[in-house]
Protein backbone atom coordinates (compact mmCIF):
# COMPACT_ATOMS: atom_id res chain seq x y z
CA UNK A 1 0.00 0.00 0.00
CA UNK A 2 1.04 3.55 -0.60
CA UNK A 3 1.99 5.67 2.34
CA UNK A 4 -0.51 8.56 2.90
CA UNK A 5 2.40 10.93 3.57
CA UNK A 6 3.85 10.02 0.20
CA UNK A 7 0.54 10.84 -1.50
CA UNK A 8 0.28 14.16 0.34
CA UNK A 9 3.86 15.02 -0.59
CA UNK A 10 3.25 14.14 -4.24
CA UNK A 11 0.08 16.21 -4.23
CA UNK A 12 1.91 19.20 -2.75
CA UNK A 13 4.70 18.86 -5.31
CA UNK A 14 2.21 18.65 -8.19
CA UNK A 15 0.38 21.73 -6.90
CA UNK A 16 3.63 23.65 -6.64
CA UNK A 17 4.65 22.51 -10.11
CA UNK A 18 1.31 23.62 -11.59
CA UNK A 19 1.48 26.96 -9.77
CA UNK A 20 4.86 27.70 -11.33
CA UNK A 21 4.09 26.34 -14.78
CA UNK A 22 3.25 28.30 -17.91
CA UNK A 23 -0.30 26.95 -17.62
CA UNK A 24 -0.91 29.25 -14.65
CA UNK A 25 0.40 32.25 -16.62
CA UNK A 26 -1.79 31.36 -19.59
CA UNK A 27 -4.83 31.06 -17.31
CA UNK A 28 -4.05 34.42 -15.69
CA UNK A 29 -3.53 36.13 -19.06
CA UNK A 30 -6.70 34.60 -20.49
CA UNK A 31 -8.75 35.81 -17.52
CA UNK A 32 -7.32 39.31 -17.93
CA UNK A 33 -8.07 39.27 -21.66
CA UNK A 34 -11.66 38.11 -21.18
CA UNK A 35 -12.19 40.58 -18.35
CA UNK A 36 -10.91 43.42 -20.54
CA UNK A 37 -13.16 42.35 -23.41
CA UNK A 38 -16.20 42.33 -21.13
CA UNK A 39 -15.26 45.77 -19.78
CA UNK A 40 -15.13 47.17 -23.33
CA UNK A 41 -18.57 45.69 -24.07
CA UNK A 42 -20.01 47.91 -21.32
CA UNK A 43 -21.93 45.04 -19.74
CA UNK A 44 -23.88 45.35 -16.50
CA UNK A 45 -23.99 42.98 -13.58
CA UNK A 46 -27.03 40.82 -12.92
CA UNK A 47 -27.76 42.90 -9.82
CA UNK A 48 -27.75 46.14 -11.83
CA UNK A 49 -29.98 44.52 -14.46
CA UNK A 50 -32.48 43.34 -11.85
CA UNK A 51 -32.61 46.79 -10.25
CA UNK A 52 -33.28 48.45 -13.61
CA UNK A 53 -35.96 45.86 -14.40
CA UNK A 54 -37.71 46.77 -11.13
CA UNK A 55 -37.45 50.48 -11.90
CA UNK A 56 -38.92 49.86 -15.35
CA UNK A 57 -41.80 47.81 -13.90
CA UNK A 58 -42.64 50.63 -11.46
CA UNK A 59 -42.46 53.19 -14.28
CA UNK A 60 -44.84 51.11 -16.40
CA UNK A 61 -47.26 50.83 -13.47
CA UNK A 62 -47.17 54.58 -12.94
CA UNK A 63 -47.69 55.17 -16.67
CA UNK A 64 -50.81 52.98 -16.67
CA UNK A 65 -52.17 54.89 -13.68
CA UNK A 66 -51.51 58.23 -15.36
CA UNK A 67 -53.08 57.06 -18.63
CA UNK A 68 -56.19 56.03 -16.70
CA UNK A 69 -56.35 59.43 -14.98
CA UNK A 70 -55.96 61.29 -18.28
CA UNK A 71 -58.67 59.15 -19.84
CA UNK A 72 -61.00 59.82 -16.89
CA UNK A 73 -60.30 63.55 -17.07
CA UNK A 74 -60.95 63.57 -20.83
CA UNK A 75 -64.27 61.75 -20.33
CA UNK A 76 -65.26 64.15 -17.57
CA UNK A 77 -64.34 67.14 -19.70
CA UNK A 78 -66.21 65.91 -22.79
CA UNK A 79 -69.27 65.07 -20.66
CA UNK A 80 -69.45 68.55 -19.15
Amino acid sequence: MLDPKFLEEMSARMSALMANSPVKDIEKNTKALVSGAFARLDLVTREEFDIQAQVLARAREKLKELEARVEALERARSGA
